[in-house]
């Protein structure tokens, strides 16, 4: 128990157990590295090594395309053999790869490493999708909440860190971001150690080896949670090009909506993800996040249309209206995507959840770019109604998976 002193009221708000404070310690070390490296990548790349951007592009769509296949059998083998060891293992590969890259001279160089580094995140992923599990205890989505708080705050603090480094514009300040991120694997991973050493659980016999393949409830909801990702490149991709091509907005307000956008993610993911526990609270949070897309994105089309003080009050308010949505949304692929899968088989259903999720997100830019700029207003409109419809179908979703979970008394009997 966490005594009643300054130091135990710090310690509550970030966990309320030594092995989620340490999770959370280890994800937001990793995330400020992510965000130091993410932010300069493509300008180290490009205007220091020298590569063509569209060579720079293909590297990192090939390493990409190839980590899409390393999350499924990374989860398994996180099932099989601990997701804290198999972690681990991915933390120092990405740490070794991502110190190489300082040494990249060459496209083929640039892919194998980061080829080597997108496979390793994958299975990384799933397995820590499976310790977020075994970690969180009995008020999981209170924990799950923190932890991704703690996320977007580390992400926020590295990109305002990488934002110093971008500044100077030397190579020594790009390698130093590089090697930074480096150096956030390593630690996140020697972290790690600190967790207790979960026992693998087994699983029921005579069941498939791979049995989120045969899910079919799990395998919808991926689908709809790679489709509801199209609403993280609406903020990072489609609302500064809208903003800077179709309204009287100056181009500060870019930099203003992704400050909003974190700020409120952060303030408010543990104050409503902390309240998301069960599928069925999941699938009713999916439709109310889907109902807020419906109002935001219009109001973004809407700026088009507006003098410049108006366009800017109406793209601060809509990026406030998205983050609520984003965290709703968040919290509701939480509470579906852990609680529809089995505890011995965590590994392998966060693999398959990775696996959609990252699927939406490679095919977003195309997307967004051709049908909502290519539409104008009517493309807003389509992008909300898209999103309203994925929200709707939350509800129902969520039941259907608990039809189709084993009932305890069952699940007691085939592993007795």
């Amino acid at each position: 128990m966490i005594k009643d002193t300054p130091a135990g009221r710090i310690g509550s708000m970030v966990g309320d157990s030594r092995p989620e404070r340490v999770l959370i310690a280890a994800s937001f070390v990793n995330r400020v590295g992510n965000g130091l490296f993410n932010a300069a990548s493509a300008l180290y790349f490009t205007l220091v090594v020298g590569l063509p951007a569209a060579q720079v592009g293909a590297a990192l769509t090939i390493a990409g395309v190839i980590g899409l296949c390393a999350g499924i059998p990374g989860g398994h083998l996180a099932d099989r053999r601990g997701a804290r060891t198999v972690m681990m293992l991915a933390l120092a590969v990405q740490a070794m790869s991502m110190a190489a890259l300082v040494l990249v001279e060459s496209w083929t160089a640039l892919t194998i490493i980061a080829t080597v580094d997108q496979i390793a995140a994958a299975a990384g992923g799933a397995a820590w999708g499976a310790l977020v599990v075994r970690v969180g205890g009995e008020r999981p989505a209170r924990f799950r909440a923190k932890l991704r708080t703690f996320v977007n705050l580390g992400v926020v603090l590295g990109t305002v860190g990488a934002g110093l480094a971008l500044a100077a514009d030397t190579r020594g300040a790009y390698v130093s971001l590089i090697l930074g991120n480096a150096a956030s694997f390593a630690l996140c991973a020697l972290l790690l150690l600190l967790l207790p050493g979960y026992p693998v659980l087994a699983a029921p016999p005579q069941q498939s080896r791979w049995l989120a393949f045969a899910d079919r409830p799990f395998l919808t909801f991926t689908v709809l949670y790679g489709a509801m990702g199209l609403q993280y490149p609406v903020v990072s991709l489609l609302l500064p090009i809208w903003i800077s091509e179709h309204t009287e907005a100056p181009r500060w307000t870019v930099a203003a909506l992704f400050a909003v956008n974190s700020a409120f993610c952060v303030l408010l993911q543990t104050r409503i993800g902390s309240r998301i526990e069960t599928p069925r609270d999941g699938g009713r949070a999916f439709r109310i996040a889907g109902l807020l897309f419906l109002v935001s994105c219009p109001m973004m089309a809407l700026a088009a249309y507006t003098p410049v003080w108006a366009a800017v009050g109406l793209v601060l308010a809509a990026i406030f209206v998205h983050s609520l949505a984003e965290v709703w949304e968040s919290s509701a692929c939480f509470a579906l995507g852990f609680g529809l899968a089995p505890d011995h088989a965590q590994g392998q259903y966060q693999g398959v959840l990775g696996l959609g999720f990252s699927t939406g997100q490679a095919l977003a830019p195309a997307i967004l770019t051709t049908v909502v700029l290519g539409l104008g207003t009517a493309g807003w409109l389509l992008l909300a109604g898209f999103f309203a419809a994925l929200g709707a179908a939350g509800p129902p979703l969520a039941r259907w998976g608990m039809r189709t979970r084993p009932q305890p008394g069952i699940a007691a009997e085939a592993t007795g």
